[in-house]
């Protein structure tokens, strides 16, 4: 259905179908026109090409990742939203909506079974209250996906895509390029919604790597990183001694064979540090 970006469309249809907007679902549907085919060209949507999709809402996005790939399937959570994509995506025979929450989903079992010998991108324009816990499963369940698109609050993909060893950056900016390759692709008014937002969005991409870019134990590089940003006004020494329950002489031998520097803050380390500290952790 086209003029799914027309406020007055949308409000006929959500009208006639009774639904009132979610403030707990974090709903808001884009009515800036240009966004969604900007978001779709850059997903990897294409000949060959299946679509996960996170969040469909009542379908805009979904119409524009329909018109490109081969196949697209829309995980909406909020049931009453079903109807609706039922009419707004009616003359797609390539489509498949699936009423559930993403966050218990089964995603390889569900490429294997709808995306059989394709290449498989994901895109999404995610509320953002459950924007890191969706980002980290999607990169943590290891999908056979090669893109992740998204569209997140503007502060979060400012984080998301800092540097590694920058001010900015935090546990997620290194989780993140631990699976991928993160990007900031543009920025999206809270003008574009309906209701608006408070903030501003911007859309980014996670090219997914083939391989880490360090080699460690992956259970220990995660604990190294969720306890050196728990006190991120604290130097490295101390975050990681409360954090992993280590008295501060262990943490300093630690640190001492990872030639990281005791007094170092965990924003400036590079991926290599936080997997030289994982490698000289005991089990």
């Amino acid at each position: 259905m086209r003029g799914l970006s027309d406020i007055g469309t949308i409000k006929d249809i959500l009208h006639r179908h009774g639904f009132t907007f979610s403030k707990a679902l974090g709903q808001n549907f884009l009515i800036n026109p240009s966004v969604c085919p900007r978001m779709a060209e850059l997903s990897g949507a294409g000949e060959g090409v299946g679509v996960i999709e996170i969040g469909p809402g009542i379908g805009v996005l979904t119409n524009e990742l329909c018109q490109l790939a081969d196949k697209v399937v829309a995980v909406e959570l909020d049931k009453r939203l079903i109807p609706v994509l039922g009419e707004t995506l009616a003359e797609y025979d390539n489509v498949k909506v699936i009423n559930a929450d993403v966050l218990e989903l089964d995603l390889n079992k569900l490429i294997e079974e709808d995306f059989s010998g394709m290449e498989v991108v994901i895109c999404a324009n995610l509320p953002y209250y459950i924007t890191s816990p969706v980002i980290m499963k999607l990169l943590e369940d290891k999908l056979p996906v090669t893109a992740i698109t998204v569209m997140v609050q503007k502060e979060a993909a400012q984080r998301i895509c800092a540097p590694v060893g920058s001010r900015e950056s935090g546990a997620v900016t290194v989780s993140v390029n631990y699976y991928a390759e993160p990007s900031l692709q543009f920025h999206v008014s809270a003008g574009s919604f309906m209701p608006a937002p408070k903030v501003d969005s911007a859309v980014i991409r996670l090219d997914v790597r083939k391989e880490p870019p360090v080699i460690t134990d992956e259970e220990k590089f995660f604990r190294v990183v969720k306890a050196a940003f728990s006190q991120r006004r604290k130097v490295i020494s101390n975050s990681l001694s409360l954090g992993l329950k280590m008295s501060k002489d262990e943490i300093n031998k630690v640190l001492a064979a990872a030639n990281v520097p005791s007094n170092a803050r965990a924003e400036k380390l590079s991926l290599d540090d936080f997997a030289a500290i994982a490698g000289n952790l005991r089990d």
